[in-house]
């Protein structure tokens, strides 16, 4: 069976339900029910799937399809698809042997976290009967959930409506319908997960069963509202009308981009935040404040923007921003060293695009981001955590042994693939750039700080004419790594003030255009390297080990045509060239991967398959951001 793309249902709190166009589940994280329990965090499967048939005057006929160890098919509901559109949700319909035709629609309401499951026949005649049996783990959504004596079949039902707690700890399940139910516990074993078995992780899973569902399709629509908590006291058809009704005004109001980037905003404890990916990232620092310049100040969202920064200015220590909110509630993680610049990226552009609207941000809120901008360079020009701080040239060291501060960070075990310790070059285009917005904006004392750095970033420049990677390498005086990655691109692209123009800038928009560019973005390591790896595949370790070794990022599309764009002038036939050379390869991957969506990386070899995360923020967020640039309408 050919690889599916996949469609996402994000409910706004961090939740989700996902799964592939046609064909079974291929991820643990695949499900129908799939609850954030401390937004946007403490994510479980509550309801990973169902089993699906039709009952015609011809015999009954699957619509549902599962996965079996060793690598069984069974049903093959999925040869009956006839039709996909994921407008205004994932819309599937089915035809039968006997020409009945049927509709199924799942919709996940935002902000209340349900699941709308409904069923129509279109066309036939005579009885039609649909049986529908929920599978049901009750796991954190990295894990996978196996048969065992204390999964809690026990029902409580009222009519059509049946709640199920499986285990104490967790929310208790509420499947509300407006069929019939029979209760009939079962286990379901050996579901096999393509995706999880290719990523080299666990990937076998049994599912609990507790009873089936029967619908009359021949009287009406089937509903089944999915949903975590015990509450029973709904009618399930005429809410799921009210439901489906506002849904699909609201999402008939959006573009297919607009209501893509509106997935990845959620509410934490605080405020506002963006999730970095569906369907295993939670909201990291870096992603948010990259994201959301494209996801929110392209599209003209300033009020979500204010929000996300403001929620974050509380959370400034020691000059740094954290990277990472754990999923269990545990210390925020402190460890980069450009999240923290990034925001300042974020705040000057949010406050930019205010005055350009003609709207000033409120007094109070633009004194907090200001508060939060200043402590973060007092912190690092001071000195803060992993050797973070200005240097006697006015640039930014950072690193120790051990840790990986910047975004290329992957590690395996206590390996750091890409420890870039010394003065990565896109660390100095964020610091001049931070310095740069806080002299204009807030105090002049930044100046002489900022013309330092600058004056000595022409050390970057190699005698090819590219920029060096690191430079005081290791903190070595002098030493250099010259390999030949993506990072200098932020240099003249991408960061609202380029450090180089003229022959410098362009030497480097050549050099990456002609090693490292790609339909779908930016390798992150020149093929002629030897540590080059050209595909992202196999294990967590071999996976690591690619990450950013040659594996392609669509997010810095953004900054690669910024900067192509910088060396012609920005002219309208640049603009022109631009939108007929580099956007339909973004387009076209709309369609390929998550649907709607951009995924995390690619592979660096042709044909440049898509892999890791396929709904990706950063990567949206640039798309959505090179489409402005090209003065398009960015969503």
């Amino acid at each position: 069976m050919d690889e599916s793309p996949e469609w996402l249902e994000a409910d706004g709190l961090g939740g989700f339900a996902s799964g592939p166009v046609r064909g079974p589940r291929t991820r643990r994280y695949h499900a129908l029910l799939l609850t954030a329990t401390t937004p946007p965090t403490g994510r479980v499967v509550l309801v990973n799937g169902i089993e699906a048939e039709v009952e015609t005057g011809s015999g009954p006929v699957p619509l549902s399809t599962q996965a079996y160890a060793p690598d069984v098919i069974h049903p093959d509901g999925w040869r009956h698809i006839e039709a996909f559109t994921p407008r205004p949700w994932p819309t599937w319909t089915y035809r039968l042997p006997d020409g009945t035709t049927l509709r199924h629609e799942i919709l996940v309401e935002p902000d209340s976290g349900e699941t709308v499951l409904h069923w129509q026949r279109l066309a036939g005649d005579g009885p039609c009967a649909l049986r529908v049996r929920p599978l049901l783990s009750g796991r954190d959504y990295h894990a996978l959930h196996h048969e065992n004596p204390a999964f809690a079949f026990a029902a409580v039902a009222r009519g059509g409506n049946v709640c199920w707690r499986p285990y104490p700890d967790l929310p208790a399940v509420a499947a509300l319908t407006n069929g019939a139910y029979a209760h009939a516990p079962d286990w379901y074993r050996n579901f096999l997960y393509a995706s999880e078995r290719d990523r080299g992780l666990d990937d076998l899973e049994d599912l609990a069963s507790p009873g089936s569902f029967t619908f009359d399709l021949a009287a009406g629509p089937a509903v089944m509202i999915l949903r975590s908590g015990d509450g029973l006291a709904v009618r399930a058809g005429p809410h799921a009308e009210r439901l489906m009704a506002a849904e699909r005004a609201r999402r008939e109001a959006l573009t297919p981009l607009a209501l893509a980037a509106g997935a990845y905003l959620v509410d934490r404890p605080g405020g506002r935040t963006l999730v970095a990916g569906f369907p295993w990232f939670t909201d990291w620092g870096r992603d948010t404040f990259i994201a959301l310049r494209g996801l929110l100040v392209a599209t003209g969202a300033l009020a979500q923007a204010r929000a996300i920064l403001l929620a974050w200015a509380g959370a400034v220590s020691e000059g740094m921003m954290p990277n990472r909110f754990p999923d269990r509630g545990e210390a925020p993680e402190y460890n980069a060293v450009d999240a923290s610049l990034w925001y300042i990226v974020a705040v000057h552009d949010v406050l930019d695009a205010h005055a350009a609207a003609g709207r000033p941000v409120p007094e109070a809120e633009a004194a907090r981001l200001a508060q939060a901008c200043a402590a973060i360079l007092d912190g690092y020009a001071a000195g803060t955590r992993f050797r973070i701080g200005a240097d006697a040239d006015g640039l930014l060291r950072a690193g120790v042994p051990g840790v990986q501060l910047t975004w290329m960070d992957a590690k395996v075990g206590d390996r750091v693939i890409t420890p870039r310790i010394g003065k990565p070059v896109e660390i100095q285009a964020l610091w001049i750039n931070a310095l740069r917005i806080a002299a204009a904006r807030w105090s002049p004392r930044w100046r002489e700080l900022e013309q330092r750095a600058s004056a000595s970033f022409v050390r970057f420049v190699s005698p090819s004419g590219a920029l060096h990677d690191v430079i005081d390498a290791d903190h070595v005086p002098g030493a250099v790594d010259s390999r030949l990655r993506p990072n200098q691109i932020l240099a003249v692209g991408g960061l609202p003030f380029p450090l180089l123009d003229g022959a410098p800038a362009r030497a480097v928009v050549e050099a990456v255009e002609a090693r490292l560019l790609t339909p779908l973005g930016l390798r992150s390591l020149d093929p002629a390297d030897p540590d080059y790896r050209g595909a992202y595949a196999g294990g967590p370790a071999e996976r690591d080990g690619a990450y950013h070794q040659g594996t392609v990022w669509p997010w810095l599309i953004g900054p690669f045509v910024d900067a192509w764009l910088g060396l012609r002038g920005r002219s309208a036939a640049a603009k022109a060239e631009a939108r007929s050379r580099f956007l339909p390869p973004l387009t076209a991957h709309l369609a390929e991967a998550g649907l709607g969506h951009v995924s995390e990386v690619a592979d660096g070899d042709p044909p440049h398959s898509p892999g890791g995360c396929p709904f990706q923020a950063w990567s949206l967020g640039e798309l959505i951001r090179l489409r402005r640039m090209l003065d398009l309408d960015p969503v």
